[in-house]
């Protein structure tokens, strides 16, 4: 597995640590490498969840504005978070392409969640890549 790939899974397992047992991102994430033989992949994924937890508000309105008739409460965990993780690299890192932020994404849904959180993080990111991203080239079909 690539290293990238891994520390968005470690990530991930962090991040629903805190939301099921409401211990610190920082809590949850020593506990997992103290008790983890997944080979280290500590900086990248340290950087996603201090990253989403820091920036958990912004996001969050944006997963409740582009998931339409859905309470955040509502969702599953899983589905919650990878959708945390794909919306904190698609705007603030910028250097990973959205098409491999999103694909990511998918890819630890449908292997964590159930059969439709493929399908449900694909639209919501897509929608948000659309109306959220700033792209740093201009479409040359605007001119």
């Amino acid at each position: 597995m690539r290293k990238r790939t891994l520390a968005r899974e470690v990530a991930l397992k962090i991040l629903y640590a805190n939301d099921i047992t409401s211990e610190s991102v920082s809590e949850c994430g020593r506990k997992f490498w103290e008790n983890s033989e997944t080979p280290r992949s500590e900086e990248f994924s340290d950087l996603l969840a201090r990253g989403v937890d820091e920036n958990k508000e912004a996001i969050d309105e944006r997963i409740v504005k582009y998931a339409e008739n859905w309470r955040l409460d509502r969702m599953a965990t899983i589905d919650r978070n990878v959708l945390r993780i794909a919306i904190f690299e698609l705007l603030f890192i910028k250097e990973t392409p959205p098409k491999v932020v999103i694909n990511e994404a998918i890819e630890m849904a449908k292997k964590y969640g159930d059969m439709n959180s493929g399908k449900f993080v694909n639209g919501i990111l897509d929608k948000i890549n659309k109306t959220e991203r700033k792209e740093t080239l201009s479409d040359p079909d605007d001119c």
